[in-house]
């Protein structure tokens, strides 16, 4: 598979640096694994939830870590009991799932109900990254009269 030039797109955006490695690391991926199956829903203007289909997998079988730009959900059950099955049609293999995170995205719960785990993601951007308002005025504050640094003269 090629590769895609960024060179044009940096042209005309700045801060972007993280965005070529993200598209080739999903590039370079082999085919998607759909198991377990998930949803992503968007639950308001920052706000969003994954939800994924764990049946048979208790909370204790699942861990989910939050590392900055990334979740990584795995799952593997612990207690395997010398069952004998006639038929075995749940999967309950082990698993891990990664997700990219956008900057600021933080996870502020997960629940497991129903053989479903549900992660609540907002994007808090810090006051200080918020977009503001620049006032222009005619002159540099601080810098009304330009210094002057005295000395000898050269001869």
């Amino acid at each position: 598979m090629g590769m895609i030039d960024f060179a044009p797109l940096f042209r005309s955006t700045v801060g972007f640096d993280r965005l070529p490695d993200l598209l080739d690391d999903v590039m370079r991926r082999e085919p998607a694994d759909t198991y377990p199956p998930y949803d992503i829903e968007k639950t308001g203007e920052n706000s969003y939830r994954i939800t994924m289909a764990v049946a048979g997998f208790a909370p204790e079988d699942v861990t989910v870590t939050a590392q900055p730009n990334l979740l990584v959900i795995a799952g593997q059950k612990l207690n395997q009991d010398n069952v004998q099955y006639l038929h075995h049609g749940l999967a309950m293999r082990a698993f891990e799932r990664r997700f990219s995170l956008d900057d600021y995205m933080e996870v502020k719960g997960a629940s497991l109900e129903h053989g479903l785990l549900s992660l609540e993601l907002v994007r808090e951007v810090p006051e200080a990254m918020k977009p503001r308002t620049i006032q222009i005025n005619g002159q540099i504050s601080g810098a009304s009269q330009p210094k002057t640094i005295e000395g000898e003269k050269a001869a």
